[in-house]
């Protein structure tokens, strides 16, 4: 093909390159140049236009577009017209995408002349979706390049294939735990059912047993006798082993295992196994979550025909980290109030922040910790309200008790609400329990924040807030640093009636041990989650409060 300024007399039959504005006409880019549109030009002072001329053996545009999809076509894939050197190839049926990636690679490593983009493998889609398009960057192909990549697109596997979704029916066992909310299983059923349905499958009645061996595996036999095609376990509690509750299930109905574990997050506690040929599978945590996680990309395959193996699981690792996770570390480069960021937006959860300020101070006395004020004049207590209402989390309640009225005038003007402890004496737990009193009945968890805490910000307590999902298990978000655990402690609403019931100068910490299963630490980039100042030592090692005597 030959470009470049092109004298009209030679133009005949090129391809201009630009669009040209002419009085009463628009001759565009891509137009094949007549004798009409030459003596267009002509008229209109053009002695010469930017074209493109091929030569022999070159094939224009829509016709190297138009046989190059004709060589990548397959079963349940439909094509557009050619226009402008591109082709699009669609879905004809929902499915999922199987792309061939050595074969595409090949195809665009040819020539630059040619290019096919498709969307990622391994995703689902639905029917008239676009799946891949052929786009020739010239205006023309030379022959031999577009001869070499119809037989590349022809010969050996398929660069895409379409694996239409089967109506599987599928049947769910539910174990349970003494002290496991029914919404948390009946959540779990309706994310399961909505994941199945999506494709095209059904949902057996669910079968709800013990979270023990012999149950469970009675209920998949069961499940198996009403025609189920793949048989999912989901725990009360998180597998942790291929030989826990849920695992064993699996052997003791017949079946063995086959993978535990999956390099996806959320999703990494999946077990994979089989009874005869059916798949049979224990789910993570997650899976009770309607967010996207591994458990889907599992099931999509399953439903779409395709075998899953463990080699096929050790495989997602690019790309399987689906979500930003709060829990892992924060890299040390990273500022003390880096906020993390969000890949994809989320409902936002209504998260209440309890400020502890009741205490008696016993150990500064006569002061009162709280109501030192640091180098600028801020009261403790009042950098530390001031940090919490720099985060995310709302109602702020601060509980008051000893010196309310000192506490209180020390938060003149700062939107929070208080909560007045009268048996401050009787120690935290008094504390406690008078501020989740107080808190909105919407409130869907509380972030519980020490008044002598002043050097933990607000981004820190967001980058809690940001882990804080009970659906997907992390229904207690603890700050660490350097493994150390610290303060302050995100709790769900469901543990709030068990908080309740402390007593004593202890907080709620020993309830995390209880119920370790639902917890998830959050690194953080300093130790201002360990520190609280609670004697004129401490406090004098504290940014800001160097003048404290």
């Amino acid at each position: 093909m030959i470009f470049g300024p092109t004298p009209l007399d030679d133009a005949r039959g090129a391809v201009l390159a630009h669009t040209i504005r002419l009085q009463g006409r628009v001759l565009k880019k891509g137009t094949v140049l007549d004798q009409a549109a030459i003596g267009a030009l002509q008229q209109g002072g053009h002695g010469s236009v930017i074209a493109a001329r091929l030569e022999p053996g070159d094939v224009p545009e829509n016709e190297a577009s138009d046989r190059l999809a004709n060589a990548l076509m397959g079963p349940l894939l439909s094509r557009s017209r050619a226009s402008t050197g591109r082709v699009n190839l669609f879905a004809e049926s929902a499915g999922l995408l199987v792309v061939n990636p050595k074969v595409v690679n090949r195809l665009n490593a040819l020539d630059e002349s040619l290019t096919v983009a498709t969307l990622a493998s391994h995703v689902p889609v639905s029917a008239k979706e676009m799946v891949a398009t052929i786009k020739v960057i010239p205006f023309a192909v030379p022959g031999p390049v577009l001869q070499v990549a119809e037989a590349m697109a022809r010969q050996g596997p398929a660069a895409l294939s379409l694996h239409p979704f089967r109506p599987l029916k599928v049947g769910l066992v539910l174990t349970e735990l003494p002290g496991v909310k029914e919404s948390v299983m009946e959540g779990a059923v309706e994310a399961t059912r909505d994941r199945i349905e999506a494709l095209c499958g059904t949902l057996l009645p669910p079968e709800r047993t013990r979270h023990e061996t012999a149950p469970i595996a009675d209920a998949l036999n069961r499940l198996r006798r009403q025609g189920a095609q793949v048989l999912l376990v989901a725990g009360a509690s998180a597998v942790v082993d291929r030989r826990d509750v849920g695992p064993a299930a699996i052997v003791r109905a017949g079946g063995s295992i086959d993978h535990f574990g999956m390099p996806v997050d959320p999703g990494n506690l999946i077990c994979l196994g089989h009874i005869d040929d059916i798949p049979s599978l224990v789910l993570p945590g997650c899976a009770k979550s309607p967010k996207l996680n591994g458990i889907d990309w599992v099931l999509q395959r399953l439903f779409a025909g395709l075998a899953v193996t463990p080699e096929d699981i050790m495989g997602m690792g690019v790309g399987g980290l689906l979500k930003e996770i709060e829990v892992r570390p924060l890299p040390r480069a990273e500022a003390a109030n880096t906020p993390a960021p969000t890949l994809a937006p989320r409902r936002a959860r209504q998260v209440a922040a309890l400020v502890l300020a009741a205490g008696r101070s016993r150990r500064m006395a006569p002061l009162n910790k709280l109501l030192v004020p640091d180098e600028q004049g801020v009261p403790m207590v009042a950098r530390v309200v001031d940090n919490v209402l720099g985060s995310r989390a709302r109602p702020v309640v601060v509980v008051t008790g000893y010196e309310r009225e000192r506490v209180e005038q020390a938060l003149t003007g700062r939107g929070v609400i208080f909560a007045h402890a009268e048996d401050y004496a009787e120690g935290l737990s008094a504390s406690l329990r008078a501020g989740l009193a107080a808190l909105p009945a919407e409130v869907e968890g509380v972030v519980i924040c020490l008044g002598d805490m002043p050097l933990v910000a607000g981004p820190m307590i967001d980058r809690l807030l940001a882990a804080f999902d009970p659906e997907e298990g992390r229904a207690i978000v603890m700050p660490t640093f350097r493994g150390k655990q610290g303060n302050p402690m995100l709790w769900a609403r469901e543990f709030l009636p068990e908080m309740m019931t402390i007593s004593g100068d202890v907080g709620a910490r020993h309830l995390a041990g209880k119920h370790a299963d639902r917890v998830a630490e959050v690194e953080m980039a300093d130790d201002a989650v360990l520190r609280d100042f609670d004697t004129t030592e401490a406090l004098k090692k504290a940014p800001g409060f160097a003048g404290v005597r």
